[in-house]
């Protein structure tokens, strides 16, 4: 008797996959490899566009008087390498990387890789603050939202939601700073800690994490009381956004046919909205996060400047009006990296929430 196409089609499928590997670990090992390829090519566009800066950065680092000195401009391209061709230069920069090494400010003279792990740990921290706080209050207004449709509080929602993408995050850092600190002081107006305050032992370089490290619960609550405003303030651009993007993916989810199905077994409304609907809308509410996270990280700088944060965004923006070749290439770099990374774990989501996406 022949066999049907569906069985036909079902015996390739199982021939097709590679016998004894489970699907998600297929799936984590794939996407590992394009993470890997995807870091060698921030590397590589870091490099080439930070190479194509129509500025001498040899200019910028010796000044205007040992510029005009044609032996030094010599020397010092030799010391920098600045001498060889671009690929000799990059491939030397690339063996560099892999030793850890991101080079030496060309401003500071000190390590690029100690310079980002000051500044980097500031700003990780307050981009944690601004997305956990987007996250609770985004996902939440959304859901309300979605389970309110066409009433008056689901309009008001989106008003909110729509002023929060408007206000410009620089406007509304210093509005806030002169109504909470300067009019009201209820809280502080910069840095990451009190100036009498001494930091806690150097763990992660997260305030608020080495602080409950070692156990300095006072300076724990410190850390947190200094990074209220800064965070909230970063984080209501990213509220109006996880508000309406929540809001049309928790709708869409809300007329799916399992959902109507779980609904004429008789369960209770928490139970299929915390089970059936926001399981299914996870999947592309967890994107935006997994976005507009690398978003906070790239883009603190006028926050940072407002409140004296002294994190990665400062720090680029040093190096950019000081043509600090190597520090650029580093923040680039680094932001490169955390975006692929966030991407990854985006991913890795994916394959827990839906098993439909590590079985493609």
């Amino acid at each position: 008797m022949p066999e049907s196409s569906n069985s036909i089609a079902v015996k390739a499928e199982k021939r097709s996959a590679p016998a004894g590997i489970p699907p998600l670990a297929r799936y984590l090992a794939i996407r590992l490899g394009v993470t890997a390829l995807l870091m060698l090519g921030v590397t590589l566009v870091t490099f080439i566009l930070t190479n194509l800066v129509p500025a001498d950065p040899v200019q910028a680092a010796l000044g205007e008087q040992a510029a005009a000195n044609p032996e030094i401009v010599a020397q010092f391209r030799e010391n920098a390498g600045l001498d060889k061709p671009l690929p000799v230069q990059y491939f030397t920069y690339l063996g560099h990387l892999f030793q850890g090494d991101l080079g030496t400010s060309t401003q500071t003279r000190t390590s690029v890789a100690t310079e980002l792990g000051k500044a980097f740990p500031a700003t990780i921290e307050l981009a944690v603050g601004a997305i956990l706080i987007s996250a609770i209050i985004g996902i939440g207004l959304g859901l309300w939202a979605a389970l309110r449709q066409r009433t008056f509080i689901d309009q008001i929602i989106r008003v909110v939601s729509l002023i929060g993408l408007s206000v410009p995050a620089f406007w509304m850092a210093l509005l806030v700073y002169f109504i909470f600190f300067f009019q009201l002081k209820l809280f502080p107006g910069s840095g990451r800690l009190d100036p009498a305050a001494i930091a806690p032992p150097h763990v992660t370089g997260l305030y608020t994490v080495d602080s409950l490290l070692a156990g300095q619960w006072a300076t724990f609550g410190d850390a947190v009381y200094h990074l209220v405003l800064p965070a909230s303030v970063l984080a209501l651009y990213t509220i109006g956004l996880l508000t309406r993007f929540s809001r049309s993916a928790i709708l869409e989810v809300l007329d799916a046919d399992y959902v109507r199905g779980a609904r004429a077994k008789g369960l209770t409304g928490r139970t299929v909205v915390l089970k059936y609907v926001l399981r299914g809308a996870l999947v592309p509410i967890i994107t935006v996060l997994g976005i507009a996270f690398g978003s906070l990280l790239s883009g603190t700088v006028l926050v940072e400047k407002v409140y004296s944060w002294h994190g990665l965004g400062e720090y680029a923006f040093s190096s950019a009006t000081k043509l600090d070749l190597p520090a650029i290439m580093g923040v680039g770099l680094v932001v490169g990296i955390v975006y692929i990374g966030l991407n990854f774990i985006v991913d890795i989501a994916y394959g827990f929430i839906d098993p439909r996406v590590r079985a493609a």
